[in-house]
């Protein structure tokens, strides 16, 4: 076998071996009555022990082995990393993300964390008033009466 063909034979095969260490199931099938095609897939820092994904599909949550909960967006781009103590065992999450809740088993414990999220927002080209670097507090009041 020439050189070339080897190299050939070598990177598709580390090809299909990256693929297939980067799913955990086949890309879709189907038994009986249930089918299934997977949507989205890939690596995340750490072992993951738990995950809880919010209800408007725009975040997931990874409990890692190394104590911290990843926050990834939807297309797998790690937007946070919150470390945690030792023995949280369990995450869950409001149903839009707003507070996180840790289950902690050696103290018997519930935790809940208040989240908030940075949102970067061009203004290149808008009207401004006062200082051009000023801090911006935008406050959403979603209780009216």
């Amino acid at each position: 076998m020439g050189y070339l063909q080897t190299l050939a034979a070598c990177t598709a095969l580390l090809a299909f071996t990256a693929t297939a260490q980067a799913t955990a199931i086949t890309t879709s099938g189907k038994t009986d009555r249930v089918e299934w095609k997977v949507q989205s897939s890939w690596k995340v820092e750490g072992q993951p022990l738990d995950i809880v994904h919010s209800l408007d599909h725009k975040l997931v949550f990874i409990l890692s082995a190394d104590k911290n909960v990843l926050i990834y967006d939807n297309m797998g781009k790690l937007q946070g990393k919150i470390p945690v103590g030792e023995n949280v065992s369990a995450i869950d999450i409001a149903p839009q993300g707003e507070s996180l809740y840790l289950i902690d088993n050696a103290a018997n414990s519930f935790t809940s964390v208040a989240l908030s999220y940075v949102v970067d927002i061009d203004i290149t080209g808008s009207p401004y008033k006062g200082k051009v670097d000023a801090p911006v507090v935008i406050a959403l009041f979603t209780d009216f009466e």
